[in-house]
């Protein structure tokens, strides 16, 4: 019975999604997500602590 349950639930959420990818201006996550990660590789970068030359 479980497996039925999860294979339910599972095939809702798949069309649940195609649906709403359908019908909304959902953000494209790969884009997204890479702008995040340069944005915050540039605030690292701004804020890190300098290095220490061993002369």
């Amino acid at each position: 019975m479980g497996i039925f349950t999860n294979s339910f639930s599972f095939v809702m959420g798949i069309g649940c999604g195609i649906f709403v990818a359908q019908n909304y201006n959902v953000p494209n996550m790969k884009k997204l997500l890479k702008e995040w990660s340069s944005e915050a590789k540039h605030v690292e970068e701004s804020y890190r602590k300098p290095k220490k030359d061993d002369k």
